[in-house]
């Protein structure tokens, strides 16, 4: 497979990862709230409201993502060559930067104070931010095994 179709599948499976792992977050935060305002949180409840919010949360927290990635990503593989022994440090802070920026957007963009729940409060600040920093270290695994070879010039084939 070709460097760009690779990149594309790592770019594809950073957000996936990061999505999923968000949205698992949300709903166990969320759930966590309710059970300390009493509710009972048994564990099929806990796990088919996860299974739910799998389906209806991750998408939109995969945009989110995507939107954050687009940037962040190529930024960071980019900064990542130039100091190879920041490497791994540069794909967390940029995928915990891409989601934060993402966040900031969302809710500034949204007509409710905050659009995902888990985003006002520090914690779920940065619990999603270490979401986005698990997808991006993804990225910059599979984004590693990617050999960048430099482009003939027209001058090479004469």
């Amino acid at each position: 497979m070709s460097s760009k179709p690779r990149l594309l599948l790592a770019f594809l499976l950073a957000v996936l990862l990061a999505s999923l792992l968000a949205s698992i977050f949300q709903t166990q935060t969320n759930l966590a709230a309710l059970q300390a305002l009493g509710a009972p949180m048994p564990l099929d409840v806990r796990v088919g409201t996860t299974c739910l919010d799998l389906l209806g949360f991750a998408p939109t927290f995969a945009l989110l993502s995507a939107l954050g990635f687009l940037f962040a990503l190529p930024l960071a593989a980019w900064l990542a060559r130039r100091m190879p022994s920041l490497r791994w440090l540069i794909f967390v802070l940029a995928g915990a930067a891409a989601i934060w920026t993402a966040l900031a957007l969302a809710n500034a963009l949204a007509p409710m104070p905050t659009l995902i729940a888990a985003d006002r409060s520090p914690f779920g600040t940065l619990g999603l931010m270490a979401c986005g920093s698990v997808g991006a270290l993804l990225f910059g695994l599979l984004g590693r095994r990617v050999r960048y070879r430099a482009q003939p010039t027209s001058s090479d084939s004469l």
